[in-house]
């Protein structure tokens, strides 16, 4: 079981969010806790230095973008976007 720790950017943008959209994208994140590793909506990023980045798609609406910290068992929330947002960042990367 990995312990969830969410950036403070990642926490203002959900704050942001109506409550239904944040009930679900909470929902999302925590099941990251059994198994945040790639398969499904999550996918490791090809980034040319570490540490390894992942996305995880909530629906067709949002990326979440975290760090996997496999010795200390966690998982760090970086940051949330729209998916439209995470697009244009794939291609810059």
């Amino acid at each position: 079981m990995f312990t969830i720790v969410i950036e403070r950017r990642a926490r203002e943008f959900v704050k942001g969010l109506p409550p239904k959209t944040r009930r679900i994208i909470v929902e999302k994140i925590l099941e990251l806790k059994e198994d945040p590793f790639p398969g499904g909506n999550k996918a490791k990023l090809e980034y040319p230095h570490p540490p390894a980045v992942y996305r995880l798609h909530i629906g067709r609406s949002f990326t979440v973008f975290y760090v996997i910290e496999d010795k200390e068992k966690i998982v760090k929330i970086e940051k949330i976007v729209t998916i439209e947002k995470a697009h244009k960042e794939y291609s810059h990367r």
